[in-house]
């Protein structure tokens, strides 16, 4: 049985957010690409939900809730509970993610 992937508020904006950036500083051509490898990447937990690893700045802190996939440079993190997927953040791997995470997540 498949798993539900549903986006939290906050992802669907870090999706905007992205393709927003793209759109003014390459082309909408790329930004619409990117979009599609994102969502893409995303859908698949719905098959396999557990295959992605705990992020390093949350294990450091002893949290194992959340994981993450990847379509580089950005980084999905999400967590598992019951049968749905609840996309949390989708940011670019080159920001300053303990920050953003412990904003995201550990302050909600």
């Amino acid at each position: 049985m498949p798993f539900l992937v549903q986006l939290t508020d906050d992802a669907v904006r870090d999706l905007e957010e992205i393709c927003d950036y793209i759109e003014q500083h390459d082309s909408p051509g790329k930004a619409d690409h990117v979009l599609e490898q994102i969502e893409r990447t995303f859908s698949r937990l719905s098959k396999h939900p557990h295959r992605g690893r705990h992020p390093k700045e949350l294990l450091d802190i002893g949290i194992r809730e959340y994981r993450e996939i990847f379509f580089k440079p950005y980084r999905i993190i999400y967590r598992v509970l019951g049968n749905n997927v609840y996309v949390l953040v989708i940011a670019d791997g080159r920001r300053d993610m303990q920050a953003l995470l412990q904003r995201r997540l550990l302050t909600a």
